[in-house]
């Protein structure tokens, strides 16, 4: 697998979105790789969209990473419980992301059933296995992301996101209105969520 590069970021968050699907997001934690294919995304257009942390320039130390350059890390924690990971998208002072909203396992396992639910994989039952990356908080939980990975690069050798050149991936995309955003008004109906058609890690079909 090749790493991507700062250059691929360098798109607005709806374009980014869909060519995030299929690659792989690495975390690597204590010298173990945890690895997933993304499979779900949801876009936030910044400045117009009222559903984004940065909508009408709203500007606060946590949407700070945001404003910084593409394809770094925006960790946030919502409702007291979970960290959710996006990867900046755009340019400087753009402020927009992608949310990324589940994965498929594929490398790691034993951790991650240890940092999700703190059993051994062997132990998971099948809707366990299956709830282990279909959502933002629980992706998080598993890859052991939290809110020390902030402003990450995504570049760098901790976190990061490849692509497999080696091997042919073709999938539909789906696309679809983004979730838990009832506040945004007309925003809460952009078609702005993407995901990989039949894949059984996507967290809402």
């Amino acid at each position: 697998m090749v790493k991507l590069n700062g250059s691929f970021y360098r798109e607005n968050a709806v374009d980014l979105s869909k060519q995030l699907l299929g690659k792989y997001l690495v975390h690597i934690v204590k010298n173990e790789k945890l690895i997933g294919r993304i499979a779900e995304v949801e876009a936030y257009m910044g400045y117009d969209d009222k559903a984004a942390h940065s909508y009408k320039g709203r500007r606060t130390a946590r949407t700070e990473v945001m404003y910084g350059e593409e394809g770094h890390a925006y960790v946030y924690f919502i409702y007291g419980m979970h960290y959710c990971l996006n990867v900046v998208a755009a340019e400087k002072e753009i402020a927009q992301a992608v949310l990324i909203r589940a994965a498929e396992p594929v490398k790691g396992l034993e951790h991650m059933a240890n940092y999700r639910y703190g059993k051994a994989v062997e132990e998971l039952k099948k809707s366990q296995v299956k709830n282990l990356t279909n959502g933002p908080g629980k992706l998080c939980k598993a890859f052991n992301i939290t809110k020390e990975l902030n402003g990450e690069d995504l570049t760098g050798d901790r976190l990061f996101i490849c692509e497999n050149q080696a091997q042919e991936d073709s999938f539909e995309i789906v696309k679809a209105k983004r979730i838990g955003i009832d506040y945004a008004e007309e925003a809460r109906d952009f078609p702005w969520r993407f995901y990989i058609k039949d894949n059984p890690y996507v967290s809402i079909i």
